[in-house]
């Protein structure tokens, strides 16, 4: 089974084309005006049309309201909503009936302790991504270039897909899935050279060794379908 690759914090025509020619199945665009990475609605408009049809559209935000939500929806229109914030369980069920879009859950990780409220969120979220724990200064949950311990996930039996991200870049997303057998990547930061400026080498080169992973045969199938 092939492995989802999700190049997020897209912001820029140029980048965005990059990651679409490279092969990335999933483009992320945030809306967190917090982060360097954030886009106004009039850019995720033409950014949104750019990718159409060439890869899912991932919607990033953060505790967002409805309005939020539906001015975001309307711009982009995406293929998926992924909450990145403290939303609840109840919260992702009504997001996912008023918007009728495919949500993604971020859970924080630190320890194991962190995965208590995996199986209430993966009762109705449609995958769920494992991100590292943001220090309780910073100033966004994600995007920080921090890794977790993929071992806390190595023997993680989850039915619902599921990605991994926090701090991958080219050298390390291997390994990264070969301990976690997750079946998507997701990357922000690890193909950048400033906060919030994508490089074209760094996302083909990421793309590169998503993709070579999926001729280890000591990997499954588990995760993304």
């Amino acid at each position: 089974m092939s492995l989802i690759v999700k190049i997020c914090g897209l912001s820029t025509r140029e980048t965005l084309g990059v990651a679409l020619d490279a092969g990335a199945d999933m483009v992320g665009f945030v809306f967190f005006p917090p982060s360097p990475r954030h886009l106004s609605l009039e850019t995720a408009r033409d950014l949104g049309r750019q990718a159409k049809g060439r890869a899912s559209k991932v919607a990033l935000t953060v505790d967002a309201e409805d309005a939020t939500l539906a001015n975001i929806v309307e711009a982009l229109q995406p293929d998926i909503l992924q909450l990145h914030g403290g939303e609840t369980v109840a919260r992702l069920r009504d997001i996912k009936q008023k918007f009728g879009l495919p949500v993604m859950k971020a859970i924080a990780v630190e320890n194991p302790a962190d995965l208590a409220p995996l199986p209430g969120y993966a009762a109705v979220a449609d995958s769920i991504l494992f991100d590292a724990r943001a220090p309780k200064e910073a100033t966004r949950p994600g995007g920080l270039g921090a890794v977790f311990d993929w071992h806390v996930l190595e023997n993680l039996d989850l039915k619902l897909p599921f990605l991994v991200s926090g701090g991958l870049n080219a050298e390390n997303v291997a390994q990264a899935v070969r301990i976690t057998r997750a079946g998507g990547v997701d990357v922000s930061s690890g193909v950048e050279r400033a906060p919030g400026v994508k490089d074209a080498e760094m996302i083909h080169a990421f793309i590169r060794a998503a993709r070579a992973t999926e001729n280890d045969t000591t990997l499954t199938t588990a995760g993304v379908r």
